[in-house]
């Protein structure tokens, strides 16, 4: 659970989690030690316990896309800190049916969770003094987004891509392949030594993907 301080002020602490190894990331105030979530796929009370093990304090959950390995801990979170949940409500249908593909796939009981704030292009999230923009990446789900900060060099990509190459399942219903395509697209404008956080698997430059 690597933690790693980025020159603008800030930490992030990734934690790998549950059965299919997602990516969630804390992201925390060196000084107000405010934290927001990213992508809380399971294990909410060891979530928590690194929380306090770390005195933080969250202030907001974002999750990158609507698939249940990267939003079944939002519930229990949102409960436990009183905070707000933010997504692209092109997702929502994703976490109507949350309860339904939890018990087919997981064999656990989850509860669907409403969405506080839409989350769309040029919207501006700070952590600290530094602003993340979201910008609107869909293809592998219809409500797919970014986190990035250009002046830290660093984005929250979800399942759009990974290390090596790979990029997002287009596999399903509601996916598209072109969009996908267009919101790479829109990816290989940031710097390319930009630091790619996905949701599965290791971190990597940009430039390293070949955009």
């Amino acid at each position: 659970m690597p933690a790693g301080r980025n020159k603008s002020g800030f930490t992030i602490k990734k934690l790998i989690l549950g059965e299919m190894a997602v990516n969630c990331y804390l992201v925390f105030d060196e000084k107000s030690r405010e934290a927001i979530i990213i992508d809380p796929g399971d294990e909410a009370e060891f979530i928590e316990k690194v929380i306090n093990d770390l005195e933080l304090t969250p202030t907001l959950i974002v999750v990158t896309h609507g698939h249940m390995d990267h939003v079944m801990a939002v519930f229990e979170l949102k409960l436990a800190y009183k905070i707000p949940f933010y997504m692209n409500r092109k997702d929502d249908f994703l976490l109507q049916r949350l309860p339904q593909t939890a018990k087919h796939f997981g064999k656990v009981e989850a509860f669907p969770v409403s969405i506080d704030k839409n989350l769309s292009d040029g919207d501006v999230l700070k952590i600290g003094g530094s602003p993340f923009f979201v910008i609107e990446t869909p293809g592998h789900t219809p409500g797919s987004i970014t986190l990035a900060s250009k002046k830290a060099k660093i984005a929250f990509v979800g399942d759009l891509i990974f290390e090596g190459g790979d990029i997002g399942r287009t596999d399903f219903s509601y996916s598209s392949k072109e969009k996908l395509a267009s919101s790479l697209g829109k990816i290989a404008k940031l710097p390319p030594d930009t630091k790619i956080f996905p949701g599965h698997g290791a971190n990597f430059r940009l430039s390293r993907f070949g955009t």
